[in-house]
């Protein structure tokens, strides 16, 4: 096993989770990402917790938005309902065999089934805010995903590794001086109320004024590196432009524009797939809604690699969600959709909080 796999488990349960003994904790993923499933479950036993394990077949996903009919999309099996009421920790280990397994499923099919684990995501989110659960998600190298990427496999290790300071002597010694930085960044974002960014062909403002701001250091993603706030809900006004393409559930949507008046998305266009785009934001009444607005950090990321794991971390960046809000940043949005998109602020750019300049071209000026 390469041994940055089993140096990657460690960080995830010592760290990331801060896994106890008796604890019981859910690890999930495809089988392209057995390696670290079996790593995280056995360093999970050593700790003394109860791992359990659900390995998703995304051939099985496929044929049942394909096939199903509406009830059975709309189904959520009683055992899943119990089983986020009970864990206390949750790993998601995201690696694919295929990244496009979805493309040829109708877009509304997708939303239905996206539909049934609406209840599931708003458990989680508001046990996660009272600190009942802890959770955290990162990617396991498959070729799928290097091809994603355009990079062979090797590169693509060496990109997902080293995004997350894996090959460091120490890397949670990183993660905490991430964090101490954010701390003070967080420390003054928390006193603003009206965002303003502007960037090509984006002018939006919005309102936080009360919301919490979060410090993101390797314990809900791995690797990490932002700050996030889940805007007032009705406050978004303007527009803005993705400069990277936005990727959600096996579709790609390229050059995508949203308009806000009152909070909610009025308008919408893509130059790639904008069918699936408007079905998505259709999914249900809060899809259209802000449910987070964030700055990446990691400037040891340096390329756009199509997963929003990475991308939404960019340094230089700022991303947002729209869909469910976070309810541990005050957010109150609800939907089934959570989706990020990401607007690259590295030229020409800034955003101006109450006024003040605090991020330029790429930087916090603060």
């Amino acid at each position: 096993m390469d041994p940055r796999i089993e140096k990657l488990a460690k960080v995830l349960v010592h760290y990331s989770i801060a896994l106890k003994k008796g604890q019981l904790v859910k690890i999930v993923g495809e089988t392209a990402g057995l390696p670290l499933i079996k790593a995280v479950f056995k360093e999970a036993v050593k700790v003394g917790a109860h791992p359990i394990t659900q390995i998703r077949v995304s051939d099985n996903e496929e044929t049942l938005m394909k096939l199903g009919s509406d009830a059975q999309l709309k189904y959520l099996p009683p055992m899943a309902s119990m089983e986020i009421k009970k864990i206390d920790a949750y790993v998601g280990i995201w690696g694919s065999e295929n990244t496009r397994n979805m493309s040829g499923v109708d877009p509304k099919r997708q939303a239905l089934y996206r539909l049934s684990s609406k209840s599931i995501m708003q458990t989680f989110f508001k046990r996660f805010a009272a600190g009942e659960l802890r959770w955290v998600g990162t990617q396991f190298p498959t070729l799928a995903d290097a091809q994603e990427a355009e990079m062979s496999l090797s590169d693509y290790e060496d990109f997902v590794y080293g995004a997350g300071h894996i090959t460091a002597k120490d890397p949670v010694a990183h993660w905490k001086k991430v964090a101490k930085e954010q701390a003070r960044l967080i420390k003054i974002l928390n006193r603003c109320g009206k965002i303003h960014v502007q960037a090509k062909d984006t002018d939006l403002r919005l309102d936080v004024k009360g919301r919490k701001w979060i410090n993101c250091a390797g314990t809900e993603n791995f690797p990490d590196g932002e700050v996030f706030t889940s805007p007032i809900e009705n406050t978004a006004e303007g527009y803005i432009h993705y400069s990277f393409p936005a990727v959600y559930g096996g579709r790609e949507v390229e050059d995508v524009r949203l308009e806000f008046k009152k909070g909610k998305v009025i308008a919408e266009s893509a130059g790639k797939n904008q069918a699936y785009l408007t079905a998505m934001l259709n999914m249900d009444k809060g899809a259209r809604f802000l449910g987070e607005f964030a700055i990446g950090t990691n400037y040891q990321i340096k390329r756009f690699s199509k997963n929003i794991l990475f991308d939404e971390k960019i340094g230089g960046t700022c991303h947002l969600a729209v869909g469910q809000g976070i309810p541990e940043a005050g957010g109150k949005n609800q939907s089934a959709l959570h989706w990020d998109m990401v607007c690259d602020l590295k030229k020409n750019s800034q955003i101006t909080a109450d006024g003040k300049v605090i991020y330029k071209n790429g930087k916090f000026t603060i």
